[in-house]
This record gives C-alpha cells, structure tokens and sequence, in this order.
C-alpha cells in the first residue's frame, strides 16, 4: 500500500507559485510601466540616460507619449509656458534713499534650451537664478537714479531693468518677456517731503495761472481799447459838416416850421452835430405902413367978384 503524502506540503508548494507569479507579474508590470513616458502640454521631457544628458544631442520629447528604457533612462519636464515670477526688493537710489517694491517678471523657456537649463541650473533654476538676477538688477538700475527720479521715471527704470535682465538671463537659455515694478515704497519722511513739494507747487501753479489769467484780461481790455478808439477817430474823419449837410437834406421832408423868429437856425430832422453852421432864415421885410386917411374939410369958396 502507498503511503499518504502529508497535505502540508502542497499547501506550500501552492503559496509558493502564487508568490512567484505575483513577483513576476508585478516585474512585469514595473518594466512595462517604466516603458512608458509621459509628457504634457506646454512642456518638454528631456531624457537622462544613467544620470546624464548629452548637450551635444540630447533626447528631448515633445508633449505625448513616448518609449523610455526602464533603469537607464529618467525623465525630467520642463515647462516652456510663461512663468511669472515675483520677487521682494530693496534697493538704494542714487542719493541713499531706501526703496521696497514687489517686482513681477514674466519669462519662458524654449524647448531646445531645456536640455542645457537642466544640465547647468536643475530644476530649481527660477530660485536659484531668476529671482536672484531679478533683485540684483533692480539694484544695479535703482542705484543710478535719485530717489525723485525713480518716481518720474518709473517705466523708463523698468525698461532699463528688463535689458539688464535679458543680457544677463539669455546665456542660460531663459528669455524675459515682460518686467515690471507695481510700486515704489519710501520712507515716511521722504513721502512727507514729497507731498509738501506738491502742494508748494500746485500753489505755484495756481499763482502762475491767475497771473496769466489777469495780463490776458488786461491785454484783451487793451485791445479792445484801442479798437474803440480806431472806430471812433475813423468815424470823426468820415463825418464832416458836408457829410451832415447831406444827411439832413435826405432825412428833411420838404416843409419848413411854420414860424421862424429871426436868427434862428433851420432845423434839420436828426442832425444836431456840433461845429456845423447853421443856415438862417431871411427875416421878412416889414410891411409897409398903412396910408393914413386924411380927413376932408371943405375948401371955402372964394367970393364972386362984385361987377
């Protein structure tokens, strides 16, 4: 007769292949798994094979999918959107004045320069170099300019800070697209002064422009003077006592007062300028006197002669 075979012993033997076939699958699965690289939109993947990447011709993957070999090649992604970096500042004008602002720099990465970024800076590069090329510009800029001249001239500091940043970033394959400082914060006692500056000018101003209001005024009443005066000597030339004797023989209706006392002048209808002679009226001859009748007395009658 065979002797039974203890049931232990398969019990064993079937943990052990459920084991095994786990390991190999999850091998498996590491392997396939590490097979598979996975880049996004709006970056690059730069492969690095046993810890290195050749510059000279780098793998550099596009956004997708792609095949990597599993413990000889890392994947690193770098974005190649805009990136907005902000920094706190403190800087000196030219007259020692100390500034605080928050700068605000938009920058990018090109694809074909993500292979040298990540070889030369890693993947802190926006600590490790922008930020700190960002603040150490805005000195070298601020320290060239008074304090009242970072005020008025504001964009033009930041235009000159974005050039200094480009020249000093695009060695390293980083472009600047934009820089820009929000504000400028000074000291109390600066902005103090500041504010009574203003006010001293704007009174300034305003005392200017009442000046300029008033020699206007001034210089239009003058004018207008002197216009008057043009009108009325051109006027006291065109009016002559011809002119006057016409005007009131075309204004005269053709009748004459109904009675005139002698030496008085002929009045003419709305003329009444002074210097012009008058023309009088001709007194009438007096009448002559009325024949006195003489009464009549009989003549006597001389006697008749006696024969």
């Amino acid at each position: 007769m065979r002797e039974a075979q203890p049931r232990g012993g398969t019990s064993v033997g079937l943990s052990v292949s459920v084991v095994a076939f786990v390991v190999v699958l999850a091998i498996a699965g590491f392997f396939t798994l590490g097979l598979i690289a996975q880049v996004d939109a709006g970056q690059v993947g730069v492969i690095k094979q046993f810890g290195a990447i050749d510059e000279k011709s780098p793998v550099v993957y596009q956004p997708g999918f792609h095949l990597k070999l599993p413990l000889r090649d890392e994947l690193i992604t770098v974005s190649t959107r805009i990136q907005k970096e902000q920094v706190d500042a403190t800087a000196a004008s030219k007259d020692g004045i100390n500034i605080h602002t928050t700068l605000a720099t938009n920058f990018h990465t090109p694809s074909n320069a993500a292979p040298s970024i990540i070889n030369r800076l890693g993947t802190g590069y926006k600590e490790t170099i922008v930020a700190q090329q960002i603040q150490q510009v805005f000195k070298d800029v601020t320290g060239t300019y008074q304090a009242l001249e970072l005020i008025q001239r504001r964009q033009e500091v930041a235009d000159k800070a974005k050039s200094l940043l480009t020249e000093r970033l695009t060695p390293y394959g980083i472009i600047v697209d934009e820089f820009t400082i929000p504000n400028l914060e000074f000291p109390k006692a600066f902005n103090d002064a500041i504010e009574a500056t203003q006010i001293a000018n704007q009174g300034r101003l305003k005392a200017q422009q009442d000046q300029e209001r008033a020699r206007i005024e001034a210089e239009t009443a003058r004018i207008q003077a002197e216009g008057l005066a043009s009108a009325q000597k051109a006027q006291a030339q065109t009016i002559t006592p011809e002119f006057l004797q016409l005007q009131a023989i075309q204004k005269w209706n053709g009748q004459l007062p109904a009675y005139l006392t002698p030496n008085t002048p002929l009045p003419f209808i709305g003329t009444a300028a002074a210097g012009v002679s008058s023309t009088t009226a001709t007194p009438a001859p007096a009448p002559a006197p009325a024949a006195v009748p003489v009464p009549r007395t009989a003549t006597p009658t001389a006697p008749a002669p006696r024969p």
